[in-house]
């Protein structure tokens, strides 16, 4: 079966990964917030793929609620990487939307599961 957000988000961890490598490559004092940025975004998907194997709902919730927190610090260490100016590469614009994207995905998950816990 297909998981979509698993697959979209091990999409973006491998894209982080490039993308931070290319970052320590411009500047050593990148290296801290590339590092940041490496660790949230790539903590999404290994918390969701924990999720998947959850041995109940409310440990899924608990993965799954981890994985949103990761999304926005993640989006929170690229829009630094914006505002600083380190970049403003056409790269950098899809991995913000891609965090954007799953932001409102995983919040909207951990709100359904929440809520169907309480009934």
């Amino acid at each position: 079966m297909k998981n979509e957000v698993l697959d979209l988000s091990f999409d973006f961890a491998v894209k982080i990964v490039l993308y931070c490598k290319k970052l320590n490559k411009s500047s050593r004092e990148n290296f801290v917030i590339s590092n940041q940025l490496l660790k949230s975004g790539t903590s999404i998907g290994a918390n969701i793929e924990e999720a998947n194997a959850a041995q109940s709902k409310k440990d899924f919730l608990s993965k799954m609620y981890i994985a949103f927190k990761e999304s926005r610090e993640t989006n929170y260490w690229l829009r630094i990487i914006t505002n600083s100016q380190i970049d403003d590469s056409p790269e950098l614009v899809e991995l913000i939307e891609i965090s954007k994207s799953l932001i409102k995905i995983l919040s909207s998950i951990t709100r359904t599961t929440r809520e169907n816990l309480e009934k």
